[in-house]
């Protein structure tokens, strides 16, 4: 199987994103004016990030996705459990080898400029998507052709099935801009999209306040709730606790979870959602660096070894749930009696390692960087120490992620999303997934994966739950806990988490109803 690198959520965008501008405040009424009552006038929203370009050079997803979902709309949507709903099309089926993706466009609807957002329109930027550079290429890597045999139906044809297609199409892949502003001078600053706001450049700061004004020709009046939208971005977690404790957003993703009291005391409520699993990766399970991690038992005595409720409390304050499976309680492999399928039992630990012919311990060697909590390494370190491994960490700065991508590490720690089954697969399963740099094979992996890949939806659901038991017993990971992605607001705002994201889709943001 080919390489398939979606959207990542490692280490909140590690080493990937660089603080920016910013830091000014708003005066824009916050959306509840001090009541329950939502005000629907104004509403303005933290940010922790800030698009690179408003054309397909910037496209993004995770923390920019409010952004872009502002302005554009996407082909579909997702709910809030992950489920596939209308966008752009209405309605959409495969073909019975999942190769031919037909899809309904809704009629009527226009962009900005005035030009009509159709099924031609819907192709064009496909293609203009395939033609890019944009870091989410691999979305659309196994795409063939997509056509519009007439204004209301798009055709995609893909090389092969793609389990992932229908939800890159509410991602980067879907965003729809229109094909008349790509070649504009003000592209990367002027979106022209059909999405419910437009970007108001006049009383926009770059790098520090967006505004946007409702747009008056928009199709969906569910989803468009405020006459004025602004996004403030602050550059880090003391300035947007400043902003919280004094009222001057509505809504913000927020990760300081030893200040969430503060934060509530202010009066916001604290919405939850899992998406990321933290952990070690066993990566080098056929010892070409790390012989011990070879054997089955030295990896089973590594998880044997932890203790994951002791280190989400110190590290997490119980925000999260322990766990010994990647596979997030949004995919259909999910199962949650994994989760305490490796109890903590350091005798256990030595003695699976004296069995392995390890009694008298081993030693590991593993990358980190300034950017991961050191409490953390610390705690791995010393509970793996207690069984009789050490741990040696070296200091990698940026390279971390290549690093690991270059099987020089052959064990890591890391924090990875679980969204979805083939998601999960293409980070770090498959031989050639990201995150599987030893390239490791086995051929009963490989039969899950193929059914996954190219079986019906029951068959592929089963074979994600049989795959993740498989890898959880041959501790192919070990992971501690799913951490919760926090996304505080006002009383008078209704927020919906998404299952795939670590911020709201624009549209999961409401009034209180």
């Amino acid at each position: 199987m080919r390489r398939h690198i979606a959207a990542l959520s490692i280490l909140s965008a590690l080493l990937f994103t660089a603080a920016c501008g910013g830091g000014a405040t708003n005066e824009n009424t916050p959306g509840t004016s001090g009541s329950d009552t939502p005000n629907t006038e104004a509403l303005t929203l933290a940010q922790t990030d800030i698009p690179a370009a408003w054309d397909i050079s910037g496209y993004a997803s995770g923390t920019k996705t409010q952004y872009f979902t502002a302005v554009y709309d996407t082909i579909l949507r997702q709910d809030g459990d992950g489920n596939i709903v209308a966008g752009v099309a209405t309605d959409w089926s495969y073909n019975d080898e999942r190769t031919e993706l037909t899809l309904t466009v809704r009629e009527g609807i226009t962009f900005t400029d005035g030009e009509p957002l159709n099924a031609q329109a819907i192709v064009d930027n496909i293609e203009h998507f395939r033609a890019s550079s944009t870091p989410d290429l691999s979305n659309a890597q196994f795409i063939d052709t997509a056509t519009a045999p007439d204004a209301t139906t798009v055709i995609i044809t893909l090389t092969e099935p793609d389990p992932m297609m229908l939800n890159w199409l509410t991602q980067p892949l879907g965003y729809l801009s229109s094909p008349a502003s790509w070649d504009s001078e003000d592209a990367t600053t002027t979106p022209v999209g059909s999405g419910p706001y437009i970007l108001d450049t006049g009383a926009t700061v770059s790098g520090s306040t967006y505004v946007f004004t409702k747009n008056d020709e928009y199709w969906d009046d569910s989803i468009q709730q405020w006459d004025t939208l602004t996004f403030q971005y602050y550059a880090d977690q003391t300035a947007l606790l400043n902003a919280l404790q004094g009222g001057q957003v509505d809504g913000a993703s927020f990760t300081n979870v030893s200040s969430l009291p503060q934060v509530e005391a202010a009066g916001y409520t604290v919405n939850t959602s899992q998406l990321d699993w933290s952990g070690l990766m066993l990566l080098d399970r056929d010892g070409a660096i790390d012989e011990p991690l070879a054997d089955v038992r030295v990896r089973q005595a590594i998880n044997y070894a932890l203790d994951r409720d002791g280190m989400l409390n110190a590290l997490q304050l119980g925000y999260g749930s322990v766990t010994n499976q990647i596979f997030g309680p949004a995919t259909s492999g999910y199962d949650e009696a994994l989760n305490s399928h490796y109890s903590y039992d350091p005798d256990k630990a030595r003695e699976l390692l004296t069995e392995a012919g390890y009694g008298d311990g081993i030693t590991l060697d593993m990358p980190s960087t300034s950017v991961i909590d050191s409490a953390l390494l610390t705690q791995v370190q010393q509970q793996l120490s207690d069984v009789g491994i050490t741990v040696n960490y070296t200091d990698v700065g940026t390279n971390f992620i290549s690093d690991l991508m270059g099987a020089k590490y052959g064990s890591s720690w890391m924090q990875l999303a679980a969204a979805s089954d083939w998601q999960i697969a293409t980070f770090a399963i498959t031989p050639t997934a990201l995150f599987n740099p030893f390239g490791t094979e086995d051929p009963q992996v490989s039969q899950y994966l193929d059914t996954i890949q190219t079986g019906s939806e029951a068959d592929a659901a089963q074979a994600a739950q049989e795959l993740n038991t498989y890898i959880v017993d041959q501790a192919w990971f070990a992971p501690f806990y799913f951490i919760d992605n926090l996304y505080v607001a006002k009383p008078g705002i209704d927020v919906t988490m998404a299952a795939d994201m670590v911020v709201p889709y624009m549209y999961l943001i409401q009034p209180a109803q």
